[in-house]
């Protein structure tokens, strides 16, 4: 059997990946195929625009957090009922973890689900030039493999037909289409405000757009072509995600335009492992839904929304019972700034939150960390128990000012070194660090099981 998948890779960061794979997911909507997309690494903004076009939820392709059948596992599951599945990469195609190994990057990523590639090459100001590029990453490597080319920011039709004329002699495959160099089409600023507009719909004319520029110049029957692939099968018997059993707990997730960094996979791996997913918005005022076992506060951007969080009292005072009164909590990173006693906008505004734990957020324009985390367990947590350890990654523009001396949840290891992070107190664990449950499924087996005990003492 075969079926249809593509990497979209990049030479570098900035070279238009995210602006060519959206438009391309909207062009094979308007010709009727139903779209998947995936997104190499960790990031959680790129998945909302592929999702806003598909209608389908995006899924992370990360080789540094998962294993490889992991990995591979989410990709068939996710394609399931797609008629082609398109990855976007992540910074250049052989950028990662290491300069010395392609650990982490989109090319390791094209190998694990054996996917063949079409290369963004930012076209502006060269014409023979680029061929030497594209040879430069047919060369590199023996695995990936390189099935054509897209030329982005070209200045004319002429301009392509330089650039085509010269990959296609020195370098054997296609160059199958191109976006002309115009800022109309430039992606808006992926800062952490913009998801709750896509959700808004405020994107969709831009979405509908890039589709259209890519019908006029891209040639979609050849893509479709390019994208045959052999079929990727993987050993079910050992899945993460199947249910494993009907559900023993209920938990409650925080869902809205406030919190919604979740992976599907994290999610999933909840239901599988006996838990009931129950939804609220903090945000609409739905205090914590009555008779649940635990409580998952995602991340997300609460200091967008500060105002109204804050005036929402009921919903507050709801939480602060329940966690006082134990109920098991996992806060990540926006859900961590929400349970603090307040949060300081980068305008000086300060908003009371939850306060539970005894500080304060304040915002800053600048990115304060960014990157992979290796998470160890300190003594006391209940999630990520004693010297236990789970991968996943910070991303956020704030920094927490405790009150008093606190307990922390975990230690955590990145490219700067290794820190002590999040709160801990009871059966709450909050922190910066976004978890992917795949890196360490004995988390989902403790939270189960902390939420079976707390409910039949309830």
């Amino acid at each position: 059997m075969t079926e249809r998948r593509i990497v979209i890779a990049g030479t570098g960061s900035g070279v238009g990946k995210t602006t060519l794979t959206i438009g391309l997911m909207s062009a094979l909507r308007k010709k009727g195929y139903i779209v998947q997309g995936f997104k190499c690494g960790p990031d959680y903004i790129d998945p909302s625009y592929h999702t806003a076009v598909t209608g389908r939820a995006s899924r992370n392709l990360d080789s540094w957090m998962l294993e490889e059948e992991t990995v591979k596992e989410i990709f068939v599951r996710g394609s399931e009922g797609a008629d082609i599945s398109i990855i976007e990469g992540v910074m250049g195609f052989f950028d990662g973890k290491d300069p010395r190994t392609n650990a982490g990057s989109t090319a390791e990523i094209c190998m694990m689900t054996k996917s063949p590639v079409l290369l963004v090459v930012n076209c502006a100001s060269m014409a023979r030039s680029a061929a030497a590029i594209v040879k430069g990453f047919q060369c590199f490597a023996d695995g990936p493999n390189i099935v054509g080319v897209i030329a982005n920011r070209v200045g004319s039709e002429g301009h392509f037909r330089l650039v085509k004329t010269a990959i296609e002699q020195e370098c054997g495959i296609p160059v199958i289409g191109y976006l002309k160099r115009e800022t109309e089409v430039e992606i808006p600023e992926r800062h952490l405000g913009l998801i709750p507009s896509i959700e808004r719909g405020e994107l969709d004319s831009f979405f509908d757009h890039l589709g259209e520029l890519v019908l006029e110049t891209v040639d979609l029957d050849r893509l479709m072509e390019l994208s045959v692939s052999e079929e990727l099968k993987i050993d079910h018997s050992s899945s993460l995600f199947e249910k494993q059993a009907a559900p023993t707990v209920r938990i409650a997730v925080a869902k809205d335009a406030a919190f919604n960094f979740y992976y599907p996979e994290n999610l999933e791996m909840l239901e599988a492992y006996g838990a009931e997913l129950v939804y609220f918005s903090p945000l609409a005022g739905e205090a914590l839904p009555e008779n649940v076992d635990g409580l998952y506060l995602g991340g997300g951007f609460p200091e967008e929304f500060a105002a109204q969080l804050s005036k929402q009292t009921i919903v507050r005072q709801s939480l602060r019972n329940a966690i006082e009164d134990e109920l098991p909590t996992l806060a990540e990173c926006g859900g961590f700034m929400y349970l603090t006693d307040e949060i300081q906008t980068n305008d000086g505004q300060v908003f009371k939150m939850v306060g539970l734990i005894p500080g304060k957020v304040k915002m800053q324009p600048e990115l304060a960390a960014l990157g992979y985390r290796e998470i160890t367990g300190k003594a006391g947590n209940f999630l990520l128990q004693e010297g236990k350890r789970a991968k996943g990654h910070e991303f956020h523009y704030s920094t927490f000012h405790p009150d008093k001396e606190i307990q922390h949840a975990y230690e955590t290891k990145g490219m700067r070194g290794i820190k002590n992070e999040g709160y801990m107190d009871g059966n709450l664990v909050a922190g910066y660090t976004h978890f992917h449950f795949a890196s360490c499924p004995e988390m989902m087996e403790a939270w189960i099981e902390k939420c079976k005990r707390r409910k039949a003492h309830a």
